[in-house]
């Protein structure tokens, strides 16, 4: 599995805020205002769309950049439906021909997010002290 470093996720307040710490790396994570939160930062299903639309971008790029095909730009639009469905829009940029696009659509199924979220999630949980 790809690097998973630690993450350590501490109440900062006010109300719902968090940092998130991870890697020397700082994030800030909260609910939106109309929730109650002070929208100081994504709410947490914005941390998995983010991993998710983060994760294709990096795994598309690396299978172009390895077959030397003319992506310049490559944006993942993530959203979720009322019905838990992850949408996944994936915006190419650069003089890519059809079967290129088809196989880049192809590969971002490969990333590995992606596999990890689409076989399901076990979550085991314990107290620390």
């Amino acid at each position: 599995m790809a690097h998973t470093p630690d993450i350590v996720v501490t109440e900062t307040g006010p109300k719902y805020a968090s940092e998130a710490v991870g890697d020397g790396h700082r994030l800030t994570a909260d609910m939106p205002a109309a929730e109650g939160g002070s929208g100081a930062g994504l709410p947490p299903f914005g941390f998995v769309l983010t991993g998710l639309g983060a994760c294709t971008n990096m795994t598309v790029r690396l299978y172009a950049d390895r077959k030397g095909w003319p992506l310049e730009r490559i944006a993942t639009h993530v959203s979720m439906a009322a019905d838990r469905t992850i949408l996944r829009e994936i915006e190419l940029v650069g003089t890519l021909d059809a079967e290129q696009r088809q196989r880049l659509l192809a590969i971002a199924e490969h990333c590995p997010v992606h596999k990890f979220l689409a076989a399901g999630i076990k979550i085991a949980t314990t107290f620390r002290s």
